[in-house]
């Protein structure tokens, strides 16, 4: 589902990702540990295609980063959803109009589009909500927002930036209880995550980053 071949992304002043190589196979749930300005943000990107590698091949579902053609990121992105560490919903929108968002580009008709949100601000408990914009809510809220946004167009691979790098404790830990929810739908999850003692023990494959380099279970 997702697989790095030699992958070499540098930045000028940042570290990037040297030389790369790791698969994560369908339906997989794995974690991505390493402290701020290890890579880890680079990878994600590369693998939405929102970077392309200096040297190497990205592959994340039925595209590859050495064939895709710029017409076609945007067909690629429709089966990879993004959560990241600061919500980045729209403020002048209320929460069911930014999780409705992707569906309105797509072009889905609107009552599948009523369908699916109203699905998803279900599945992750914002129930009555629906008309707040997102200042009137707590973090652990936005970012639950933030995640339905993200899966309302039913992806088959979620990455998760960072989700839980704003939240209290509590909030962090209900997140990551929908991620494990949403994985047995059968949804491949790849999180990012400095927070070690966040993720240990729940028997998901661990890859660690540290300066550009894949350490361990890669």
């Amino acid at each position: 589902m997702i697989e790095f071949q030699n992958v070499t992304y540098n930045h000028q002043k940042d570290v990037g990702v040297n030389n790369l190589s790791f698969s994560i196979p369908e339906n997989d749930f794995t974690f991505l540990i390493g402290p701020t300005g290890s890579g880890k943000t680079t990878l994600m990107r590369l693998i939405y295609f929102d970077l392309f590698p200096q040297s190497g091949i990205v592959r994340a579902g039925d595209y590859s980063s050495n064939k895709i053609k710029k017409r076609k990121i945007a067909y690629a992105r429709r089966d990879i959803g993004m959560v990241f560490q600061n919500y980045q919903l729209l403020e002048d929108r209320n929460v069911y109009d930014n999780i409705a968002l992707p569906l309105h580009v797509l072009g889905f008709p609107a009552k599948e589009i009523t369908e699916r949100v109203e699905e998803c601000i279900d599945l992750v408990k914002l129930d009555g909500k629906e008309k707040l914009n997102p200042t009137q809510l707590s973090g652990g809220e936005q970012q639950r927002a933030s995640l339905a946004r993200a899966i309302v167009k039913d992806p088959s691979i979620l990455l998760a930036d960072e989700p839980t790098g704003n939240l209290d404790p509590v909030s962090a830990f209900e997140l990551v209880k929908l991620l494990q929810e949403i994985h047995e739908t059968g949804t491949t999850i790849l999180m990012a995550s400095h927070n070690y003692n966040l993720i240990k023990g729940r028997g998901y494959r661990i890859m660690e980053l540290q300066n550009g380099h894949l350490r361990g279970n890669g």
